[in-house]
C-alpha cells in the first residue's frame, strides 16, 4: 500500500527571499542548509526549496496544503491576515485558508485534527496534467484511490489514506490556484520495485535504488517511493 508523504520539493529563485516565509512566517524548522537547497521540516515530512539546477527540479507555481489543528486555526488566520490578502474556503465543517510564497506557490493551512500547534504536516499536493482520464488511470495503477471527482472543474482527487493528490488539467482553481508542473515529491510505499513497474510501460522513466523507486509520469512530474518502515 501507499502511504504518508515524505517531501515535496519547491523550485525557488532566491532561497534568501523565500527563507522568511517558510522559517518564520509558518515557522518550520530547518534541517538542512546549503548548496542551492533549504530543507524545512513539516511534521513527518520535508519541504525542500531548490534553486534552478539538476533534474529533477523542484515544482513551479505549486498548489499543497499543510495540517494545522481546528484549536490553532484562528491564530494562524488572525497571523497571516496582518501580511497577505488571504481566501478561505469552508468544506464540510473544515476551514482553509490560503496565500502565496514569494515564489508564487499556493500555500493551503487546513484543519485536519482537534488539537495541537504549529504545521502538522502535508495532506495535499496538486499537479497540472494535459489528460484526466490518462492520469488517473496511471496513478490508479501505483495505488492511490479516487475519492471525488470535479463537477465543473475538471480535477480528480486521489488518496493514499494519509496524503491527497489532486490531478488537475490546467486551469485556475480556488484562490486563482495553478497544478504545479515538473513537481518532484516523495511518499512511503511497499515494495517500490513491484509498485513502480506496474506503470513503467507508460512512465517517462523510472530508476531503481536501494531503498526506493523514482517514476517520471507522463506529464514530467517526479514520484519518489521510499521502502516503508
Amino acid at each position: 500500500m501507499l502511504a504518508a508523504p515524505r517531501y515535496l520539493a519547491l523550485e525557488v529563485k532566491s532561497l534568501d527571499r523565500v527563507r522568511p516565509f517558510y522559517e518564520t512566517i509558518l515557522d518550520l524548522p530547518v534541517k538542512t542548509d546549503g548548496d542551492g537547497e533549504l530543507v524545512v521540516g513539516v511534521g513527518d515530512c520535508e519541504l525542500r526549496l531548490r534553486t534552478p539546477g539538476e533534474v529533477p527540479r523542484g515544482g513551479l507555481h505549486t498548489h499543497y496544503a499543510l495540517s494545522v489543528s481546528r484549536e490553532a486555526y484562528d491564530d494562524w488566520y488572525d497571523r497571516l491576515d496582518e501580511r497577505f490578502d488571504l481566501d478561505e474556503h469552508r468544506f464540510g465543517d473544515a476551514r482553509s485558508l490560503y496565500c502565496y510564497d514569494p515564489e508564487g506557490n499556493c500555500v493551503e493551512l487546513g484543519e485536519t485534527v482537534d488539537e495541537g500547534a504549529g504545521i502538522r504536516g502535508l495532506f495535499e499536493v496538486v499537479l497540472e496534467v494535459e489528460d484526466l482520464s490518462s492520469a488517473v488511470d496511471f496513478y490508479s495503477r501505483l495505488g492511490f484511490e479516487v475519492v471525488d471527482r470535479g463537477g465543473e472543474r475538471r480535477r480528480v482527487r486521489m488518496t493514499t489514506g494519509e496524503v491527497d493528490l489532486e490531478l488537475w488539467e490546467p486551469q485556475l482553481g480556488l484562490a486563482d490556484a495553478r497544478g504545479g508542473v515538473h513537481v518532484d515529491w516523495g511518499i512511503a510505499a511497499d515494495d517500490p520495485v513491484a509498485r513502480s513497474d506496474r506503470v513503467a510501460a507508460d512512465a517517462l522513466a523510472v530508476d531503481h535504488f536501494e531503498d526506493q523507486s523514482r517514476i517520471r509520469d507522463p506529464d514530467g512530474h517526479y514520484l519518489t517511493l521510499f521502502e516503508r518502515e
